[in-house]
């Protein structure tokens, strides 16, 4: 008996072992399915879109059919394995290299949805940036103009807003493959409203400026430099110019204007500076009816915060800056240094360039 028994745990001992390595062997081949890369996609990549409410045997379906894992049963036997069933996240996803199921279970549970940029610059209209809207992929630039007509998205902020011009803040978004251009509008609205703080309401209100006085001014400042060194100075020049009642004079309204009404040609005239529109101001004192572009926080924020200068003149260098004055005298001579004597050498080197 006892030589019997010892046979049978023999045997036993035998098969326990055997079942072991069995089982040692299965998970080593699961542990080397999960964490070993996979791609059965094409090499440009594929998309998988997963919806709100997916289960993991769903989501499984779909990645494996993409051709994204190897199989539905290694992609759930990895989800177990990492504890993420619940953090999986619904969205787009793009796959372009080969991943490891753990590596896909990651990339799903950190939420990297796919995402396309589109980048507007400072000091666009909206006609402008429905140009650039149109370039991309997202929809048309009729569609983006008519949501830029949603004024109800900033009545709070201005009232007497006829469109979102002004009020549609230039900067580079990332957004879902699926965005409408009503999401992208929306987003734009909401990161405007997060640069106008509330801190520089706060000031603006100290000042008597309302929303509406701000970002109209911000937009004249955007227009007239292209230097974040000058947005103050100029700032300056127009909030003592609307302290003295002295007209602003400034070129980018009278080109709205003239853009407005399909007349401009790419060159600013005298006879342009006469014409009569509400925008134009050299003919009408005061700030134009609306703002004439879209301007970033440097210029909202030198709206608010003018130099301390008594600065009532400007006149470009042709270099990207401006040389200010307090007095026209002051204006008169670098308008003849930096204008007139800057053109007649130009004109001067060209006729000897022609020769």
């Amino acid at each position: 008996r006892v030589a019997m028994l010892r046979k049978a745990l023999t045997v036993l001992a035998v098969f326990m072992g055997l079942t072991l390595i069995a089982v040692a062997v299965a998970v080593n081949q699961f542990l080397e399915r999960v964490e070993t890369p996979y791609q059965a996609y094409e090499e440009d990549g594929v998309f998988v879109d997963i919806q709100p409410g997916d289960s993991s045997p769903v989501i499984a379906s779909r990645l494996a059919a993409a051709g994204v894992v190897r199989d539905q049963w290694t992609f759930r036997l990895a989800v177990w394995r990492s504890g993420l069933a619940r953090d999986l996240q619904a969205g787009e996803y793009h796959f372009s290299d080969p991943l490891s199921s753990m590596e896909v279970i990651d990339k799903i549970a950190a939420g990297q949805v796919y995402l396309r940029s589109i980048t507007f610059p400072e000091g666009l209209t909206v006609t402008e940036m429905a140009k650039v809207f149109d370039e991309s992929d997202f929809g048309t630039g009729d569609e983006f103009i008519n949501q830029a007509q949603r004024v109800e998205l900033i009545q709070d902020l201005d009232p007497e807003a006829a469109t979102l011009e002004g009020y549609l803040f230039p900067e580079t978004y990332l957004l879902p493959r699926g965005a409408t251009p009503a999401d992208l509008v929306e987003v734009m609205v909401a990161q405007f409203r997060r640069s106008l703080s509330d801190e520089l309401r706060a000031e603006a209100a100290r000042h008597d400026q309302s929303v509406r006085d701000v970002v109209i001014l911000a937009s004249l400042i955007q227009k007239e430099t292209g230097s974040a060194g000058e947005y103050q100075l100029v700032s300056a020049v127009y909030n003592n110019r609307l302290r003295i009642g002295m007209a602003l004079q400034c070129d980018p309204t009278v080109i709205y204007a003239l853009e407005l009404d399909g007349l401009y040609d790419g060159n600013l005239t005298r006879e342009n500076l006469r014409y009569d529109s509400p925008y134009n101001t050299y003919r009408y004192p005061g700030l134009p009816p609306g703002p004439i572009a879209a301007p970033g926080l440097g210029a909202l924020e030198a709206a608010v915060g003018p130099a301390d200068v008594p600065y009532l003149y400007f006149v470009s260098r042709n270099d990207g800056s401006h040389e200010f004055s307090s007095t026209l005298r002051e204006h008169n001579r670098n308008v003849q240094q930096y204008q007139v004597e800057y053109f007649r050498a130009r004109r001067r080197e060209e006729r000897r360039e022609t020769r």
